[in-house]
């Protein structure tokens, strides 16, 4: 059996990409002579790309520090990132004392705690995930002043002093979930579309550029009068907190036939809600983010229209890559830094690894999350889903 190795293809999120040296400036000519040459699309599933890594990894000093947000979010980060940077790390060549991945369990105390904890340990590189630019704004300041470098990792902390952020495009992910919409009410034969639209935290810059992408969708439709925006509920990553705002909405607007959803994790207690509400399949198009297992079970059950996939292997791969030269205080290669991301707070194009998502649905799901082995077939196809596989040809 051939095996797929997935190429992520790159979008720059300008036209010129601007290297910015600060604390990342290669420490000699000959530390950059000898560091190979990788691409922001040299990663794929087998890893190999972090083999060629290993000649700086034997040059770095002190570790590592990945400090991931939370497991209520998404499971992605217990079931993707950190397994994920763990095999990156270790085909790279790093010992396990070289580095250490953390989950700040959603309080904004213990990821400060824990970025200050690994410094103190002898950390020289920290990998974050911010819960909120205001935590991740200490953390950065803190490691600044400790002559530590910061990584943003998916999340990019506005106001901060960070190096580098890496991540998928963030404007692009919303960009689908509105054209997924789109798509999905006019095949499953919704007219008159009336949308709840919902977001995730306010306080994440995630959020904001997911709702950019699809507000620039759905408004023209809005305008239109085709389509009516019934509902805008404050936002959360809080599933249960989702849950209640969809509630409150739909009850006080109960023609609601369907909704904008920013991730697989809100949207499956709204799913399991509008079931109880005896909504059947393909009759109400609900969005989500992620390609968690729940998620491309609704969405083969027909409850959820498709989802927004992020190759996570992808992106572990480019976080650990830059850590592991910034480790080595070697300037990363211009073709792995592929583009900039604007922090509006503090004005400055923060230097990017930029990679595209992509929108999984049942025409295309056994060539992406099923041959990326990203969800294993088993697992998808389980007890009353194996209907749902064999009609879809999954396997």
């Amino acid at each position: 059996m051939l095996q797929l190795r997935r190429k992520l293809t790159v979008v720059a999120a300008v036209s010129s990409v601007a290297l910015v040296g600060g604390m990342f400036a290669s420490a000699s000519s000959s530390a950059k002579s000898a560091a190979p040459t990788i691409s922001a699309t040299s990663f794929n599933q087998t890893y190999s790309t972090m083999k060629l890594l290993k000649s700086v990894a034997a040059k770095g000093k002190g570790s590592i520090e990945v400090i991931l947000p939370d497991t209520v979010s998404s499971t992605r980060y217990t079931e993707f990132d950190a397994p994920s940077l763990t095999q990156a790390f270790v085909t790279a060549g790093l010992k396990f004392s070289q580095f250490r991945i953390q989950n700040a369990q959603g309080s904004d105390a213990t990821e400060l705690t824990d970025a200050q904890a690994a410094i103190s340990s002898g950390a020289k590189v920290l990998v974050v995930d911010p819960l909120d630019s205001g935590v991740g704004a200490q953390i950065e300041s803190y490691a600044q002043s400790h002559g530590v470098k910061v990584i943003d990792y998916d999340r990019l902390t506005l106001g901060g002093t960070r190096s580098y952020y890496v991540s998928f495009n963030n404007t692009y992910v919303g960009t689908l979930l509105g054209k997924g919409l789109q798509a999905c009410t006019k095949a499953w034969g919704v007219s008159s579309p009336k949308v709840i639209v919902m977001r995730g935290a306010p306080t994440d810059n995630n959020a904001t550029l997911f709702a950019n992408g699809y507000e620039a969708v759905l408004k023209p439709l809005f305008s239109s009068g085709g389509w009516t925006d019934v509902a805008d509920p404050a936002g959360t990553w809080t599933p249960a907190v989702a849950e209640t705002e969809f509630q409150q909405a739909f009850t006080a607007n109960p023609s609601t036939n369907a909704a904008l959803l920013p991730n697989d994790e809100n949207a499956a207690p709204i799913i399991s809600y509008l079931q109880s509400q005896g909504v059947k399949p393909q009759q109400f198009p609900v969005t989500g983010q992620d390609a968690t297992l729940v998620g491309l079970q609704n969405i083969i059950a027909g409850y959820q229209c498709g989802t927004v996939y992020k190759p996570i292997f992808l992106e572990a791969q480019a976080a650990a890559a830059l850590a592991i030269y910034a480790r080595a205080n070697v300037k990363p290669p211009k073709a792995l830094v592929n583009g900039t991301t604007a922090d509006s707070t503090s004005n400055v194009n923060v230097p990017s690894v930029l990679l595209t998502p992509e929108w999984v649905t049942t025409a295309n799901m056994e060539k992406t999350v099923i041959a990326d082995k990203f969800v294993p077939a088993v697992q998808l196809c389980a007890g009353s889903y194996a209907a749902d596989c064999t009609k879809y040809k999954i396997k």
